[in-house]
């Protein structure tokens, strides 16, 4: 129904403007059975919140924005698709914004955000310094996602990466793999995600009385299953010797299939793989990859909890939590 009003929904609802304005707003001293008639209402007429007068009337836009690197690298996509049907659920729309991994895109977005575009921001940094970030001036309030170092005064929600990188690898060893490599060592610049990753891999290998051996990181130039296969495919044809590959993600441990098959070697029984992100076509490939899955709704809901409460006024220092993840056992590495 076009130009539908407040007034029209609080008409339709038996309630009044104000009612509807704080159902709207998500204010949370709204009876459950009131809450539930208004947007019923809103739902039967189709009114959508005008972002301008909202705006006018309390100063805020009810917009969040995310940031990420690259929507075109699955797990993002996850991300987005997971945070834009959550941040509903709060009120608020979602804007996306890409900083395609560069200093110049963070830095942008971060002032973007000041700028008052949104009323609060969601950030996922990747190569911005904790304490570029921590000098963001705070009138609009940002929650961290991912691995990057987080400013004590911000608040931050990732997964485990060490503990999941060593449980991976820990599976992989009670296999009874002896060669475990690792793929997606950044050749050019190691990132946050991969230093956490190794490290937890490094930690399983030497708890199992094995030593690291670095020529079993295998370096990629880029997050692509292409170029996963290059490198693994390199590695193999000069003659390393593994039994199985923790890959830094799913791209990679695709990828890492390909060159693996190509060369006449089996999965599992040759070559273990694990991947990391649970990204759906893991689920199809042949054989179907095992990988580490982060609970990407458990991280989303807690992110915009605390976002929501930095809107409404909360003051107090950064809140650094983990959410949840597991391990999805499939064919390329089935449990034991």
């Amino acid at each position: 129904m076009a130009g539908v009003t407040l007034q029209d929904v609080a008409d339709h609802a038996g309630v009044s403007m104000k009612t509807v304005s704080n159902v709207v707003r998500n204010y949370a001293h709204v009876s459950e059975k009131t809450r539930t008639a208004v947007q019923q209402a809103i739902d039967e007429l189709g009114y959508r919140p005008n972002l301008m007068g909202r705006r006018l009337a309390t100063g805020r836009s009810g917009l969040v924005a995310l940031a990420f690197a690259d929507v075109g690298i699955p797990y993002f996509a996850e991300l987005a698709h997971t945070s834009s049907r959550s941040t509903q659920r709060f009120g608020y729309r979602l804007l996306l914004e890409e900083t395609d991994g560069t200093l110049e895109g963070e830095r942008a977005v971060v002032a973007s955000s000041e700028a008052g575009l949104v009323d609060g921001f969601l950030f996922q940094p990747s190569v911005m310094s904790s304490s570029e970030v921590a000098k963001h001036r705070g009138d609009v309030p940002i929650v961290l996602l991912g691995e990057a170092a987080a400013p004590l005064t911000m608040d931050r929600v990732m997964i485990d990466n060490e503990a999941a990188a060593a449980e991976a690898t820990a599976h992989l060893l009670r296999m009874g793999r002896r060669r475990v490599g690792f793929v997606g060592h950044e050749s050019r610049r190691l990132s946050t995600t991969s230093r956490l990753r190794i490290a937890g891999y490094q930690h399983a290998i030497e708890a199992a009385g094995l030593s690291p051996e670095p020529r079993l990181l295998i370096a990629t130039h880029e997050v692509s299953a292409v170029e996963s296969a290059r490198s693994v495919g390199e590695a193999l044809d000069g003659g390393l010797q593994v039994d199985a590959l923790f890959c830094r993600d799913d791209l990679a441990a695709i990828g890492a299939l390909r060159a693996v098959q190509e060369r006449g070697l089996r999965v599992p029984d040759d070559i273990a793989i694990i991947g990391w992100d649970n990204i759906g076509i893991t689920a199809v490939t042949y054989p179907s990859i095992t990988t580490v899955a982060p609970d990407i709704a458990a991280l989303v809901e807690r992110a915009l909890e605390m976002l929501v409460e930095r809107i409404a006024g909360y003051e107090g220092m950064g809140r650094h939590e983990l959410a949840p993840h597991r391990i999805v056992f499939r064919e390329s590495a089935p449990q034991i």
